[in-house]
Order: C-alpha cells, then structure tokens, then sequence
C-alpha cells in the first residue's frame, strides 16, 4: 500500500452515470490487473474504493458510477486538482492460470478490471474473449477500447436493446481455457454456476477501511472467512462458500 496525491488529466462521460478519471502520480504500488485505489474526499470519513483499469507509465486511469455523496464529489472533480489515494490495495488477478484462451466476463463497473487484465492477456499473446453485461443500451462503455486490444468482445444487456439480450451467462462461449469476472455478486454467483472451468471472482462489497483493519467486508471460504480488501477483491471459484 501507498499514500499519495494524484493531479486529475481528465475527468469525463462515458455513459449514464458513469465517468472515467485519468490521474497523473506514482503508479508502482500497482502491480496486477484487479486491484483498487482508495480515494479520500472532504468531509467524508471513508475514503472510497475505486477499481483500476489501466495503468500506463505514470498516469492511472479509473472509471466510476455516480451514486452517492462520494461518487458525486468525484464527479465534481476538474482537471489541474489533486486526490490523495492510497494505491496497491488488495490481490488481483493470477494470469499465470489463463491459458491460451481466457474468458473475461465484467458486469456494469464490474467491467472496468477487465480491461487492464485484458490488455496484459493480450501482451502476452493470449486469445481474449470478452463478455460484457449492461441493463440497457445507454449504459455500454469501452466496447471499442476492447476491440481495439484485439480481443473478441460480446454485449449482453437485460433488456435486449443491444447485443444479446440476456446476462453475461446467456452469452458464454463453448470453449475456453479458464474464466476471470468481476461484477455484483449475484452475477458471480451466477458465473460460478455456469461455467464449466476453474476462474477467479472479484468480488463487490461495501468497505470501511480498505485495507484489512475493520473486518467489514468479509465473506465466508473453505478456509474461513476472509476480507474482500485484504484477501480479495480476487478470489478462486473453488473457494467460495455461497451462502443461500
């Protein structure tokens, strides 16, 4: 984990709701696709945590949904202000387990971890599916930065006014090596269900500290509970202890 400020670049729309921020600042701490900043904001006492998308050099790029107080503060940043984050915070994701062709499945702003684990999947001469599962049609973002990438990308929203209509479980392939999603939980349950290989779960979840101290965000595993923060967001399918 480290602490510091990071100067906002941009700062914009990417669909309803949702934002992506590039921020410019020390991006060492960061060092596998499935991590996530803490963001500290005025006058709230926690700090908010925001997943990675991508990392280049010196500049950090997150995206974001608006949706309460410390989103909308977010929002309200421009660019030229500095953040205090706290960076390298939780596992992300183990690429050593890919295989030759990894199925990527992100939900909502479960989707923006994908694509920093994408593009890593690719450097490394993968061939990457891409699953992503939205509401509505107004609500699909980086569509076009995966295909740029090189991956194969399917749209699945649940109303059907783009892609296929359906979950991102509807839209799963015959054939791949092993999975990787991120999204609310219910979808990853849904995922485990569904898929006939070994994956890794970033998981979802409300946190207080961020880094391990609280035990706020915890959920049960063979092994016992463990912190989404600290053990996680990236877990094993085989790990999880659903509960009904």
């Amino acid at each position: 984990m480290q602490q510091g400020l990071y100067e906002i670049i941009e700062n914009t729309a990417l669909a309803d709701s949702v934002m992506r921020m590039r921020l410019q600042g020390d991006t060492s701490a960061i060092t596998a696709p499935g991590q996530f900043v803490n963001i500290r904001l005025n006058g709230l006492f926690l700090r908010r945590p925001i997943s990675v998308c991508d990392i280049e050099a010196d500049v950090l790029t997150i995206i974001y949904k608006v949706v309460g107080r410390g989103t909308a503060q977010i929002r309200a940043c421009l660019p030229g202000q500095t953040l205090d984050l706290l960076t390298g915070l939780g596992n992300g994701y183990d690429l050593s387990c890919a295989g030759d062709a990894p199925l990527l499945l992100g939900g909502g702003v479960g989707v923006p971890p994908m694509y920093l684990l994408a593009r890593r999947l690719r450097e490394a001469g993968k061939q990457v599916l891409v699953v992503l599962g939205f509401n509505t049609a107004s609500e699909v973002f980086y569509e076009d930065e995966f295909r740029r990438l090189g991956c194969a990308v399917m749209i699945a929203t649940a109303d059907g006014s783009y892609g296929k209509k359906g979950f991102v479980t509807d839209a799963l392939p015959e054939s791949y090596s092993h999975f990787y999603a991120c999204g609310p939980e219910p979808m990853l349950r849904a995922v485990c269900r569904a898929t006939k290989t070994s994956g890794q779960l970033s998981f979802e979840r409300r946190m207080g500290c961020g880094f391990g101290a609280c035990m706020g965000c915890s959920c049960k595993t063979l092994t016992g509970n463990k912190r989404i923060c600290k053990e996680g967001p990236v877990m094993r399918k085989e790990e999880i202890l659903w509960e009904d």
